[in-house]
C-alpha cells in the first residue's frame, strides 16, 4: 500500500469512527484505537504535506450534526484538544509553550477530563436562550429543550451576568446514578444502557424532551465562549466567575504552577479514578493566562495552550472462547474473536475484532487463549497479547481461514492481506450493501437499519437495492417491528432517496475504493450515470484524483453485466441522479486553491466547497500548479511556500470578495 493509499484508508476510518461518535452514538473504536490511528495519520501528513486534505481528520473537530436537530452555527468555534499519552509527552508540550513565551513564568489550570458529550450554553441578560452539541466545532445541533430538563443547568444565572454568555461544558450521568437507571430498566423488562457517555449522548439527543427528563443527567462547566462585556486575564478567573454565576464547575479542578505539580494531581487522580462519582478517561492540561493563550494560538484543529493528557487505556484477563469469521459487504471476510464477557473501561465486552488472518498470525490469537484486552472507553476493544504462559503444554489449533464463505459456501480467494468471499450474490455480502446504499452519506433511507436489512435478505425480498423500491406497503408491514407509521415513514424516505444527486448515486453503488470524495470527482467528470458505465479504462484514469487502481476497480465494476442491470433497474424505480453543478466561469473555474490557516467566517468543508462548486480544485500542498492561497490566522509553512513561488495570496476578506463576484 502507498503513503497515499494509506492517508486515504486513514482518514476514511478515523471519519466513519467521528461519525459514530459524534453523530450515532454508537462507537467502534477504542479511545487508544483511534487515537494510534489519528497519530498515524498526522505523522504521514507531517513527512508528507502533499497527501493532507482539506477535509482530513486532523484538519476538522468531530464529525458533522444530524439532520434531526435544527443546526446552530457557534458564535465562536469549539475546539479539539491534542492528546499526550505519556509524560514524556507532557514534558514537550510545557517545554514548547516555554520555548513560544520565552522566559515568561507559566501558570496552568488542571482539570479532569470527563467522558460525556460537550455543549455549549447561550445566556442573554442571564437567561438561558439556546444550547447546542459541539457538532463539527462550527456547527452543532440546538438541543435547547433538552438541556432546559438538567437540574444542573441554571436556566437564569445569578447577578452580574453580561449581556450575552456562551458557557461550555460536558453533560453526563454519574456512575451511581448509571446503575440505578441500568437496574430500574432491567426490573422493567427494557434492555439496559451499554455505558454512561453512551446514555448521556443518546439521553441529550432524544427528539422528545420528555424522554432526556427521566434520564438523569448532570452537568459541569469548563469554559465560556462568547462574553459579552466581560473580559478575563485568566482562565481561574472565568472559572471563578462561572461560578459566582450559577454555573456548576467542577471541584477537583486546580491551579498549578509547574510542571512538577501537574504530574502530582495527574497520579492522584489517576490513583482515585474508579472512586470519582464519574468516568473520567484523563485530565485536561490549559494554560492560565489569557494574554498567554493569544499569543500561542491555535493550529487547525486544536489550541496550542491546552492537552488532554489521558490515563493508560485499561487491560483486564479473559479467554479466547471462540474464533468466527464474518462477511462483509465487499466480501471481505473478518476473523472475530468470541470472549469469555469480562468488565473493562466500564463496560462488559465479549467480542472483539482480529482484522484479517495476517492480524492473527501476528499475535498468534488461538481458541482457549487467555489474552489481555485492553480497552480505551469505546465498545469494540483490542486484543493486546496473548499470556503465553497460560497455554496448555499440549498446545492449542492455530487459526486458519476457511477456504469457503461461512455465510454462502462459496470459495474465496487472497487479495494481499484480504480474504474475499468470490460470490457477488452471497446473503452477507447483500446485507453490507443494502445497509450502506441506505447510509447518510449514500441515499439516506432514514428508517432502513441494520435488523431490517437482515430480514429483507433472510427473507428473500431483496435481491438487489432497486428491490426496496418494488416493495409492497403490506410487505413492508410483514416484517417484525414494522408497523403503520414506521412503514409510512419509511416510503416517505424511499421516495425522497429518488431525487438525490449524481455524486450520492455513485457512492451508494459501493464501488470499491470508492469513497465519497472520490464519487464526487467521477459526478464532476461525466455528469450522468449512461456516461459513467460506458468509460473506458482510460478515461476514468484520466480523472482527477483516480489512480490506476482505483480506475480498475470502477472499470469492473461498470463492465460487469450483472452491475450495469441492478444500476438500470434503480434508474427504471424512478431515482433520478442529478448531475454536478459547477460553474464554468469566475475567478476559481479550473484553478487549484490551497487553504492554509483558520477562517472565522467558514470552516475548513464550508470554503472547500465553495471553491469547488464554482469550479476549483482544493489541494493539500503548495507547489508551482497552485494558482490561489487563501490564508486565514495562524498560516505557517503553507503562506511562506507561497510567497516563495510568487503564488497569489488572499486574506479570508479577499476570499469572500472573490466569493461574491458573479458569472459574467
Amino acid at each position: 500500500m502507498t503513503e497515499a493509499e494509506r492517508a486515504e484508508e486513514l482518514r476514511r476510518q478515523l471519519r466513519e469512527a467521528n461519525h459514530r461518535y459524534y453523530v450515532l452514538d454508537a462507537p467502534t473504536l477504542s479511545d487508544a484505537e483511534y487515537d494510534r490511528l489519528f497519530r498515524e495519520l498526522t505523522q504521514l501528513e507531517e513527512a508528507h504535506p502533499e497527501l493532507r486534505t482539506a477535509d482530513s481528520p486532523t484538519q476538522r473537530v468531530g464529525a458533522q450534526p444530524s439532520e434531526k436537530f435544527a443546526k446552530v452555527q457557534h458564535r465562536r468555534p469549539m475546539m479539539s484538544l491534542a492528546n499526550v499519552m505519556s509524560d514524556e509527552e507532557l514534558a514537550e508540550f510545557d517545554a514548547r509553550v516555554h520555548r513560544l513565551l520565552g522566559d515568561e513564568p507559566v501558570g496552568y489550570v488542571f482539570e479532569p477530563k470527563l467522558d460525556g458529550l460537550a455543549v455549549t450554553l447561550t445566556y442573554e441578560n442571564g437567561r438561558f436562550v439556546q444550547g447546542a452539541t459541539r457538532g463539527d466545532g462550527q456547527l452543532g445541533e440546538d438541543v435547547t429543550a433538552n438541556l432546559r430538563t438538567i437540574k444542573s443547568v441554571p436556566l437564569q444565572l445569578q447577578a452580574g451576568a453580561p449581556s450575552v454568555l456562551e458557557a461550555r461544558g460536558e453533560v453526563f450521568i454519574p456512575k451511581a446514578d448509571f446503575a440505578r437507571l441500568n437496574a430500574e430498566r432491567e426490573a422493567a423488562g427494557e434492555p439496559t444502557f451499554v455505558n454512561p457517555r453512551n446514555s448521556a449522548a443518546g439521553s441529550l439527543r432524544q427528539l422528545d424532551p420528555r424522554e432526556t427528563a427521566k434520564r438523569p443527567l448532570s452537568m459541569f462547566f469548563y469554559d465560556v465562549g462568547e462574553t459579552g462585556e466581560l473580559r478575563f486575564s485568566s482562565h481561574w478567573e472565568k472559572l471563578a466567575k462561572m461560578k459566582d454565576l450559577g454555573l456548576r464547575t467542577n471541584p477537583e479542578n486546580k491551579l498549578v504552577r509547574s510542571l512538577d505539580e501537574i504530574r502530582a494531581h495527574y497520579a492522584d487522580l489517576l490513583r482515585r479514578r474508579h472512586d470519582v462519582p464519574y468516568e473520567i478517561d484523563g485530565t485536561v492540561v490549559k494554560v492560565d493566562s489569557e494574554d498567554q493563550r493569544r499569543r500561542l494560538g491555535s493550529v487547525s484543529r486544536t489550541p496550542r495552550w491546552a492537552v488532554a493528557y489521558k490515563f493508560p487505556a485499561e487491560e483486564e484477563a479473559t479467554t479466547v472462547e471462540d474464533i468466527q469469521v464474518s462477511v462483509g459487504r465487499t466480501g471481505a471476510l473478518t476473523p472475530v474473536a468470541f470472549l469469555t464477557p469480562v468488565h473493562v473501561g466500564g463496560v462488559t465486552v465479549a467480542r472483539a475484532t482480529l482484522h484479517n488472518e495476517e492480524e492473527v498470525r501476528r499475535k498468534d490469537v488461538r481458541k482457549g487463549d487467555r489474552i489481555f484486552l485492553r480497552r480505551a472507553g469505546d465498545v469494540i476493544p483490542e486484543i493486546v497479547r496473548v499470556i503465553a504462559e497460560a497455554r496448555p503444554k499440549e498446545g492449542l489449533p492455530e487459526f486458519r481461514m476457511p477456504t469457503h464463505c461461512p455465510a454462502c459456501g462459496a470459495e474465496v480467494h487472497r487479495e494481499g492481506a484480504i480474504t474475499r468471499c468470490t460470490n457477488l450474490s452471497c446473503p452477507a455480502q447483500l446485507h453490507g450493501r443494502l445497509r450502506h446504499f441506505a447510509s447518510r452519506g449514500a441515499m439516506d433511507i432514514e428508517g432502513l437499519g441494520d435488523q431490517t436489512c437482515s430480514q429483507l435478505v433472510e427473507r428473500g425480498l431483496v435481491k438487489t437495492p432497486a428491490d426496496l423500491y418494488a416493495l409492497t406497503r403490506e410487505q413492508w408491514l410483514g416484517l417484525e417491528r414494522m408497523g403503520d407509521k414506521s412503514v409510512d415513514n419509511l416510503l416517505a424516505a424511499l421516495e425522497r432517496s429518488k431525487q438525490t444527486s449524481l455524486r450520492r448515486f455513485i457512492y451508494a453503488l459501493g464501488i470499491r475504493l470508492v469513497g465519497e470524495a472520490t464519487a464526487r470527482a467521477l459526478a464532476l467528470q461525466f455528469q450522468s450515470v449512461e456516461r459513467l458505465l460506458d468509460a473506458t479504462l482510460d478515461e476514468l484514469q484520466g480523472v482527477r484524483d483516480v489512480g490506476p487502481e482505483v480506475a480498475e476497480q470502477i472499470h469492473d465494476f461498470t463492465q460487469t453485466a450483472e452491475n450495469r442491470e441492478a444500476v438500470r433497474r434503480l434508474l427504471a424505480a424512478g431515482i433520478q441522479p442529478a448531475p454536478e453543478v459547477v460553474l464554468a466561469r469566475g475567478p476559481f473555474a479550473g484553478k487549484t486553491v490551497v487553504l492554509t490557516g483558520s477562517l472565522a467566517g467558514y470552516s475548513r468543508e464550508q470554503a472547500k466547497a465553495e471553491i469547488e462548486r464554482r469550479g476549483g480544485r482544493v489541494s493539500g500542498s503548495v507547489s508551482r500548479k497552485t494558482d490561489l492561497v487563501v490564508a486565514g490566522g495562524d498560516s505557517g509553512s503553507k503562506l511562506k511556500k507561497a510567497s516563495e513561488l510568487g503564488v497569489r495570496v488572499v486574506d479570508e476578506a479577499g476570499f469572500h470578495a472573490l466569493l461574491q463576484e458573479e458569472q459574467r
